[in-house]
């Protein structure tokens, strides 16, 4: 390192020298103050990952009409809560559930939840044995389907819904050895879309994707509507463009592109 260290003479510097160094220092502020600036005004929004998909589209429409910027950390309900109750710096949390929002807003972390989306859990798959089947039991009970993706049930509410609908059905003690846990809901899809396993319990926005459209779905209808909360919180040093986004999510726009996932 000392081979590129600056060396100055002993002694006084000139002048000129002096008021070189200070323009040189005011033009470097001038030019990346007003960047610094428009880093500080965006938003974090922590994002259940099933709603990952339509929320790039919602956020896009949202930054276009409004100029504000939006970074968005997914993963599953359960990750991001962890997160937020050890302080990470959220401003608007979009959950899974109805749950986990109403348990920040009852310690005092989140404004009181709204309800944003309300979702379904399916069974997807693109391999011709597993798509020729009539229903979503019987397609997981097929010999050739040997590995079957569920998010984990403990912190993603889709995976619960998925393992709640096979307990239901008297399935679950025959095909828990065959479950392959995915971290997010999000993650068991793409298990299933790149071969890993021969199909997934997903979340229905999945399955209505551009990936989606390369394989088949099948309802569950043992599994109940999924209801989904968000909630602007506390922390949040941003609240008026953090309401504006959760106000947002109710807009014409934002409901089309909900829609056209499968949300309702």
């Amino acid at each position: 390192m000392n081979a590129y260290r600056t060396r100055f003479t002993a002694g006084r510097s000139s002048p000129i020298l002096r008021w070189t160094f200070a323009a040189l220092c005011t033009a470097v502020l001038v030019t990346f103050c007003p960047v610094f600036s428009h880093a500080a005004d965006g938003l974090k929004a922590a994002v259940a990952a099933n709603f990952m998909i339509p929320f790039k589209e919602i956020a896009a429409a949202f930054e276009a009409e409004t100029k504000i910027r939006v970074e968005t950390t997914y993963s599953s309900t359960g990750s991001l809560y962890g997160q937020i109750v050890n302080g990470a710096p959220y401003d608007v949390f979009l959950s899974a559930d109805e749950k986990t929002p109403s348990s920040l807003f009852e310690k005092g972390i989140a404004e009181k939840p709204l309800l944003y989306a309300t979702g379904r859990v399916v069974l997807w798959g693109s391999g011709k044995d597993f798509c020729g089947a009539k229903t979503w039991q019987e397609a997981i009970r097929r010999t050739g389907v040997k590995k079957i993706a569920i998010a984990n049930p403990v912190t993603a509410p889709y995976g619960a819904a998925a393992e709640a609908a096979l307990k239901k059905t008297g399935l679950w003690d025959g095909v828990r050895d065959r479950l392959v846990v995915a971290q997010t809901v999000a993650q068991s899809f793409q298990y299933a879309m790149s071969g890993g396993t021969d199909g997934s319990f997903c979340a229905l926005s999945s399955a209505l994707s551009e990936q989606g459209g390369k394989g088949c779905r099948y309802p569950i209808d043992e599994a109940p509507p999924i209801r989904q909360a968000a909630c602007l919180l506390n922390r949040s040093a941003t609240k008026s463009d953090a309401s504006r986004l959760l106000k947002y999510l109710d807009s014409p726009k934002a409901s089309e592109i909900k829609e056209r996932y499968g949300y309702f």
